[in-house]
């Protein structure tokens, strides 16, 4: 099972919306649950159907601030256990699978000030059952102080609270791959600040049933948060075969008619034959097109990773942010 979560920073973006599905296309997990969606819950309904999940859990946001949503698909059976404008609590059921276990998908106050009121709520929720137990979301805390880069120092007394609510509620750190941080802000080397805000926390049980699991740090581009990529199995599953289908994108392609007259004049036989042999040639056409498009997206991307990794200079930023 994959889970994705994600700060998104406002879903009323069209462009974060397009990442989104992009993310979900690429990534297809059965569970997502996003936050700051600054949208109400009619709203995000509407946005989460569009993006294939049909069964959610909406959480209104207050004014421009807040909003979350817990979504899932496929042979996964959701058990709404509680809900605030901080957390959304389920039971967790895979069809054909006798493993059931907790997901709580936790939002953090922003606010210093309003910290100790996040730490009481999962305190609480704790005491809320024996499941084998996995939180996700953004924090809006760091564990350690090396875990911040650039930016005045955080207080100790802060991260202190983090770690102990942690240790009372059996909660371990899932460790990540990818980048450092999750949560990125300044445009300019003196203004830059990174932090691991973003986690994945479970009980020892929970971990016993998922040995295997794995997160990675997904990139980042309109929301300065990292999404959070959880996969289960930590194995990749094998693309689904489908059968032809014309793609409207082939003619927005300059190359598209002329390669269609190629292969219908190269073609011999009968009418039934030359169109098989154009429904062929399109589709090698096709994938190639693909390839080369995710050739050049995979080296922009690569090349965007490196620089967002990179020691922060006016000259690299000036480059990420263009």
């Amino acid at each position: 099972m994959k889970i994705l979560s994600w700060n998104v920073r406002d879903l009323g973006n069209p462009r974060t919306v397009r990442r989104l599905r992009h993310s979900l296309k690429q990534h297809y997990p059965q569970i997502i649950f996003l936050m700051e969606t600054k949208v109400n819950k009619f709203r995000l309904e509407k946005i989460r159907r569009s993006c294939g999940f049909q069964c959610g859990i909406d959480v209104d946001s207050i004014g421009s601030r807040g909003g979350l949503s817990l979504a899932w698909r496929g042979n996964v059976i959701i058990t709404l256990q509680s809900f605030s404008d901080k957390h959304i609590d389920v039971i967790v059921e895979e069809g054909g699978d006798n493993k059931r276990w907790r997901f709580t998908g936790f939002y953090g106050s922003p606010y210093s000030w309003d910290r100790g009121d996040a730490w009481n709520l999962l305190r609480q929720l704790r005491c809320n059952g024996d499941y084998p137990w996995l939180v996700c979301g953004d924090f809006n805390e760091i564990l350690y102080g090396f875990k911040k880069k650039g930016g005045l120092p955080k207080e100790e007394r802060r991260m202190e609270d983090f770690r102990q609510v942690l240790e009372e509620c059996n909660l371990n750190d899932l460790g990540y791959s990818g980048r450092w941080f999750t949560w990125e802000i300044g445009n300019f080397y003196e203004t830059n600040i990174q932090e691991r805000l973003d986690r994945g926390v479970a009980t020892e049980q929970w971990s016993a049933l998922f040995p295997n699991s794995l997160i990675r740090h997904l990139p980042h581009t309109f929301s300065d948060h990292c999404p959070l990529l959880l996969d289960t199995a930590d194995r990749k599953k094998g693309m689904r075969r489908r059968n032809f289908k014309f793609e409207a994108w082939w003619v927005t392609e300059v190359t598209f008619f002329s390669e269609t007259k190629q292969i219908w004049k190269n073609s011999t036989g009968d009418f039934l034959n030359r169109m098989e042999n154009l429904k062929r040639g399109l589709e090698r056409w096709g994938v190639t097109i693909q390839q080369n498009t995710k050739l050049k997206t995979k080296v922009l991307s690569s090349k965007l990773a490196t620089l967002r990794e990179s020691d922060r200079s006016d000259e690299n930023l000036a480059e990420i942010f263009i």
